[in-house]
């Protein structure tokens, strides 16, 4: 099995590598930090890792380093003894986690799945347990985990239809993997179903939540002064702000166009996109371009420099981190790849802001948190564009029932916190009953 996986990985991956290599150099700082992708570490992390006990964390890109920063602060009370190294697949992963994590928590980059590479990595953490931040399997590196006897946990898993068809069609090679986990923290009691129907043996997994409803962080400090970049594109104090959230392509061209009809009856209405990838921001500006929307780009707001007042309609938020900034000022949201595209972005930020939000049919990805805050009378659910144009164009004119929205959203966020704590309580329990606490270093080497 693991020879055909390997022969198999080899030609996708020399079929795929140019376009993800495109995508590395489109984000920039490529370079950085490359060789570690090969398993290939700096000398001064060996050294100090040497006579640690280690717990190594995976978290794939942004969104998952957001729930990674959480689980490490809960860790580090309850695992104190612990060297925790942290891992990510994307340069934007890697930026959030130097951002929000402290200097001795160590950052590398996630090996590439062959099984050298993985070998390299693996012997140089050498982690007494393993934590990956939702579904990402990689089957060499998890085979690698199991021959090491190292415990391999994943947490906050859940699987949409897509994936979970996909597992099943290849469950010759997955049943076996999912198997060896020893322990799995589960969303939803549907997501613990399909778990234990891919392998994961049931006494092992767990129904904990959602940590993406502590991740949304109630009472965190923004670090962006919004208000300060607002002013800056000559808006007025009190006008009413759309932030398109996570956009993907087709919705900004959407919005833009609804903007310029809904300004004849707003006539202060600004527009804010924050694409979900930042490289796409020349293709926003040609969507705008192309019906005379005026805009400047977040990246070019410097102090001190000026912006006339009229002279943009539109912010296109080309930086990395700041979604949660922009939705706190808000007037209505609208979060994206739920219009145009399928599964849908996190709802939770802006719910926990107490933000009215809108969103489109396709929120698969947040299936049950999207019918939460729908049924809950916390969002607005549009079937298409032209219901989404009537929904903003109500909400901007109905303050008060924004406001109800937005209250009943923050309602159903406070419901659902604790996550964290279950999970962290999932990982200690288990790692104490473990016959494998301590990884063999004696095991096999590369």
């Amino acid at each position: 099995m693991r020879t055909l996986y390997n022969i198999l990985f080899k030609i996708c991956f020399a079929l795929s590598a140019p376009y993800y290599f495109v995508r590395m150099r489109r984000r920039g700082n490529w370079q950085k930090g490359f060789g570690e992708r090969l398993g290939k570490h700096n000398p001064k992390l060996k050294q100090a890792l040497t006579n640690r006990r280690v717990l190594w964390m995976h978290a794939v890109s942004v969104g998952e380093v957001n729930l990674c920063t959480q689980l490490i602060r809960a860790l580090e009370l309850r695992l104190p003894n612990l060297k925790i190294v942290v891992s990510t697949t994307t340069t934007t992963g890697m930026g959030e986690l130097q951002k929000k994590l402290p200097a001795h928590i160590s950052k590398i980059y996630y090996p590439i799945d062959h099984p050298k590479y993985v070998a390299r990595a693996l012997s140089t953490v050498w982690p007494e347990a393993i934590v990956l931040v939702e579904s990402e399997i990689w089957p060499n590196f998890l085979w690698r985990a199991r021959d090491l006897h190292i415990p391999v946990f994943l947490v906050n898993a859940r699987l949409s239809e897509r994936s979970y068809r996909g597992y099943r069609r290849f469950g010759f090679l997955f049943r076996r993997l999912f198997d060896g986990l020893a322990g799995v923290g589960a969303q939803t009691e549907a997501d613990a179903v399909k778990l234990s129907k891919l392998g994961c043996r049931p006494e092992v997994i767990r129904v904990v939540g959602s940590l993406k409803y502590d991740a949304a962080k109630l009472d965190e400090r923004r670090r962006s002064d919004v208000p300060a970049v607002l002013r800056q594109a000559g808006i007025k104090p009190g006008a009413m702000v759309i932030v398109g959230g996570s956009t993907h392509a087709g919705e900004e061209a959407v919005l833009a166009e609804q903007f310029l009809r809904l300004r004849a009856r707003f006539p202060d209405l600004f527009l804010v996109l924050v694409p979900r990838h930042f490289e796409r921001s020349r293709e926003v500006r040609r969507e705008l371009e192309a019906r005379g929307v005026r805009f400047a780009y977040r990246s070019d707001m410097r102090p001190l420099q000026g912006i006339a007042p009229k002279e943009v309609d539109c912010l296109i938020v080309n930086t990395t981190g700041e979604l949660k900034c922009f939705y706190e000022h808000a007037t209505v949201v609208f979060v994206g790849k739920s219009l145009t595209a399928k599964g849908g972005q996190n709802p939770i930020e802006p719910g926990a802001l107490g933000k009215a939000m809108v969103f489109g049919p396709n929120m698969q990805n947040f299936a049950e948190v999207a019918g939460s805050l729908v049924q809950q009378n916390g969002a607005v659910q549009v079937r298409d564009a032209a219901e989404l144009e009537k929904a903003l164009g109500d909400l901007l004119a109905d303050e008060a029932r924004r406001k109800q929205l937005g209250c009943n959203a923050l309602k159903v966020v406070h419901e659902n916190l604790g996550a964290v704590d279950r999970t962290v309580e999932m990982i200690v329990a288990t790692l104490a009953a473990s016959d494998h606490y301590v990884a063999p270093k004696k095991a096999i080497r590369p």
